[in-house]
């Protein structure tokens, strides 16, 4: 398998669990015989939810072309390590349901911890695609400049750690937790426009 027939494949993946992101928006608002100002005002979370976790898979949807931009050859180990990654990308439009459906009442927690869970297992896949490829060059284009290289290992290395600190913030408040989920990425958001600026990521 050629890198451009995975990184089609992972396209739609991510196209789907982002467009999937807006029944979030959907379900929280009611039917007919409803004040529906009233209830689109009141589902303010979903909307919240939703932009979060859009642009949560956008910088991921980025940041994996940029992978891939920089591969040259696929295994199977590589195969296997993006379908997890893809699956956890397809499994985000469920938590933040959860978050949405929940923030504001008694199961706030376990959304919470849910949502921080979800995306620290898709940041631990994310570093295994990433540092596989790239351990010794094992994957990646013979001209790939180092210092792109390492720029991309120290990003990916705190993924994990502040994705899981997030979520266990859950314990003491979940409202902290899911500011804290804001706020991680608008990090990102930053840090891939920043990142941007110095590297074309490849049609």
């Amino acid at each position: 398998m050629s890198p451009a027939r995975l990184e089609t494949f992972a396209d739609g993946v991510f196209a789907i669990a982002a467009t999937l992101l807006i029944l979030t928006v959907d379900g929280a608002v009611g039917g007919e015989g409803i004040d529906l100002g009233a209830d689109l005002a009141h589902a303010w979370p979903a909307y919240v939810g939703y932009a979060v976790s859009f642009m949560t898979i956008g910088v991921m949807w980025i940041n994996h072309h940029t992978v891939m931009d920089l591969v040259a050859r696929v295994d199977r180990r590589f195969l296997i390590a993006n379908l997890g990654l893809l699956m956890c990308i397809a499994f985000v439009p469920f938590p933040t349901r959860l978050m949405a459906e929940h923030i504001r009442g008694a199961g706030a927690e376990s959304a919470a911890l849910a949502y921080g869970f979800t995306l620290t297992a898709t940041a631990l896949f994310f570093n295994t695609v990433w540092f596989y490829a790239a351990i010794g060059g094992r994957l990646l284009r013979a001209d790939c400049d180092p210092r792109v290289v390492a720029g991309i290992s120290r990003t990916y290395r705190i993924g994990p750690l502040i994705y899981l600190g997030a979520g266990l913030v859950a314990f003491a408040s979940p409202t902290a937790s899911a500011l804290l989920y804001l706020a991680i990425t608008v990090f990102y958001i930053l840090e891939s426009s920043i990142f941007g600026g110095r590297q074309t990521v490849g049609d």
